[in-house]
């Protein structure tokens, strides 16, 4: 087949997920996508990581921005996959429209779709009235980009502000990212660089409803005209979000927001469920998923981690759980029932049920079962199966290397499919990357007759109700948002056919979400209640990671000279994330707006050699790129040194040693030649403005 076949033109991913970051942009417009400088583009493979080359942070701690990536794919008549259309094949024209309206839009106070749980929500900003509050959406208008390996200012959305009439310096400018192009004329966007602010210099004071504050995260339109052949065409268009960092790359939600967005597209019945259930695609994913939070919350380590009875991903306990033969009913039927069930809102908890997450209503409904986060009920449907012995084993399956290497049918929805799946499903109060909107039936295009739509890493996943689903209801291009749907916001109004919902356009994912975000993530912890034995239940440790095995700890781990129980020690060392910027709730939201980029990032890093003889795992998450400010002159850390190290010191008789030390700092001049790391640097840092002390009242 060729381009005379395509009868239908779509972009690809049908909603991206781009990613704020600070680290400078290069300027070279023939090497924009280079992958030494301050961004990466996200991966095109569902459940794999980007791997930007260098890491997430740059040499000097910036953290650099996620590029969402879209491509044009050309569909036949019956809705086959074609090819795909790059520069080579047609002059692609991208416009993109993304704003940032969450000053202007509804304060958050829960999940309006929660039933009798949603409570009525008011104005941000509330003063400020009428047309004014127009002035309060940041909104650059289009920026269009077209051909191969294209940058420059005049692709960047630089012109849009925010004004708050009554404040000093009222009208702030707000730089909402850029476009650029790939060898192959596919559009990188690129976000905002995190930047939030309070033109009434106030501090924050709560985790989503800062009035007065803004942020540059921002949501929009992805649209494109091909000309091929003298005739143009538009393609169908799609979403573009801009999310906060991901701090923990690689460590997947038990309720990815694909999960969510599926299980919507199956209870509409626009996508059939699979006929048969396979462990390794359908039931090991939710398992390997859940201890793998082990590296970003220790409650869920002690839970899951290796070692634990329950490693759901031990060889031993994996055997069991694959097999669907009578003899391990009684255990699948055990670990089935550890599971919440997704019922109703407002029937009784079960705190100590699984997932170990807080639920939507947490904060506002205690004691009900929205306080506690489920598995979706097409998740739970296929577990139920697997209890009952109603699957197959299958095999485990290793994810392709590239978007090439998937088979070309596959590459959209396989393509659709990856942004989504490294999004939280929830809890949404309001959340990380998006939040409960993305469950409502009126945001997507409803289903239409069915064929097969399956992706690389979901060969067996689903049969579809349309041969296009997953995609937002888009509004009309000349058709701006509403902004305004009068003092109060209730339930009703949100969910009405002609409500907000309806149809999406330039800033209205986002602007459901906290702001500034930085608050929200500094906010939403884990385990609230201070006497519980566990840090746990968490709120969003998959995006925003509760507690983390340090380098120090990791390194300290892989020193092969230091006794087991030693090594152990540090394996299970696992320090508060937030810890540089701790304080009072207000202080940390504060601290979090300036210091966001001073956190570390947990990242895959090798298992020890002897990793197997040892016990652990065989693949590491570790905090890497904390702020140097934080970690140089750690007097405990030169204490760890000493003691693991005085020992083995070279025998001071020999010829040429050091003499003998008399002090502590004679004596870790000496550890240097057994550790590299034990050197003190001349820098006194403690006088650091990120670098705090607590006096005795404080504490």
């Amino acid at each position: 087949m060729g381009t005379s076949d395509i009868v239908r033109y779509a972009i690809h991913p049908a909603l991206g997920i781009a990613r704020l970051g600070n680290a400078p942009l290069s300027s070279d417009p023939q090497d924009p996508q280079s992958q030494d400088e301050g961004y990466y583009i996200a991966s095109d493979i569902p459940g794999v990581a980007a791997s930007p080359k260098g890491g997430f942070k740059t040499p000097d701690g910036k953290i650099k921005r996620g590029a969402a990536r879209f491509r044009v794919f050309g569909y036949d008549a019956s809705g086959n996959v074609v090819q795909e259309i790059t520069s080579a094949d047609a002059e692609i024209t991208w416009r993109v429209h993304v704003a940032n309206r969450k000053s202007a839009w509804y304060r958050f106070y829960n999940a309006l779709d929660l039933q009798d749980a949603a409570l009525v929500t008011t104005h941000r900003n509330a003063d400020i009235q009428g047309p004014q509050r127009q002035q309060l959406v940041i909104d650059p208008g289009v920026r269009a980009i077209s051909g191969a390996l294209q940058s420059g200012r005049q692709y960047r959305f630089d012109s849009g502000f925010i004004r708050f009439p009554d404040a000093p310096d009222n009208t702030v400018n707000v730089y909402l990212g850029e476009l650029r192009t790939d060898d192959a004329g596919r559009l990188l966007f690129l976000g905002g660089v995190g930047n939030s602010g309070s033109v009434y210099e106030v501090a924050p004071s709560t985790f989503a409803n800062n009035d007065g504050w803004y942020d540059d995260s921002s949501d929009g339109t992805v649209r494109a005209t091909l000309t091929i052949g003298g005739r143009t065409v538009e393609a169908e268009p799609a979403m573009v979000a801009v999310a906060p960092p991901n701090y923990a790359p690689g460590i997947f939600p038990v309720v990815t927001m694909w999960d969510v967005v599926h299980d919507l597209h199956v209870r509409s019945g626009w996508v059939k469920g699979p006929e048969q259930i396979v462990f390794w695609e359908h039931i090991y994913p939710i398992f390997s998923r859940l201890v793998d939070n082990q590296w970003v919350n220790d409650g869920i380590f002690i839970l899951f981690g290796a070692g634990s009875p329950s490693d759901l991903t031990s060889r031993d306990l994996l055997t069991k759980l694959s097999n669907p033969s009578e003899a391990f009913k009684d255990l699948r039927a055990r670990l089935f029932a550890w599971f919440r069930k997704p019922d109703a809102p407002l029937s009784a908890p079960q705190p100590d049920a699984l997932p170990p997450f807080y639920g939507d209503g947490y904060a506002e409904f205690r004691g009900k079962d929205v306080a506690d986060l489920t598995v979706t009920a097409t998740q739970y449907q296929w577990l139920s199966r697997w209890s009952a012995g109603d699957f197959v084993t299958g095999e485990p399956t290793t994810p392709p290397a590239s978007i090439d290497d998937v088979p070309l049918a596959q590459r959209p929805s396989t393509i659709d499919r990856a942004p989504l799946e490294e999004c939280l499903g929830g809890p949404f109060h309001p959340g990380i990357e998006m939040t409960w909107t993305m469950r409502v039936p009126q945001m997507w295009q409803p289903g239409s007759p069915a064929t097969s739509a399956t992706s690389a890493t979901s060969a067996t996943s689903a049969t579809s109700a349309s041969p296009f689903p997953y995609r937002l209801r888009i509004l009309p291009e000349d058709q701006p948002p509403r902004d305004d749907y009068g003092a109060a916001l209730t339930q009703a109004m949100v969910l009405a056919a002609d409500g907000p919902l309806s149809g999406s356009g330039p800033g209205t994912l986002t602007r459901w979400q906290g702001v500034p975000w930085q608050t929200d993530e500094a906010s939403c912890l884990a385990g609230y209640d201070l006497s519980t034995y566990l840090s746990l239940p968490s709120f969003w440790a998959a995006r925003v990671p509760n507690t983390v095995l340090s380098e120090h700890a990791y390194a300290r781990l892989l020193d092969q000279n230091q006794p087991t129980f030693q090594r152990v020690k540090h394996l299970s060392y696992r320090q508060f994330w937030l810890r540089d910027i701790d304080g009072t709730s207000q202080e940390r939201r504060q601290r979090m707006v300036t210091a966001w980029d001073k956190m570390g990032i947990v990242t895959e890093q090798p298992a020890p050699a002897d990793h197997e003889a040892l016990g652990v795992p065989a693949r590491f998450w570790v905090e890497t790129g904390r702020d140097p400010s934080f970690v140089v002159n750690d007097p405990t850390w030169n204490q760890v040194v000493i003691a693991e190290s005085w020992t083995r010191i070279t025998n001071p008789t020999a010829p040429g040693a050091p003499p003998t030390p008399s002090t502590a700092p004679e004596l870790m001049e000496l550890l240097p030649a057994v550790h590299p790391s034990a050197s003190v640097e001349p820098e006194d840092v403690i006088g650091h403005p990120l670098r705090r002390q607590r006096d005795r009242g404080s504490i």
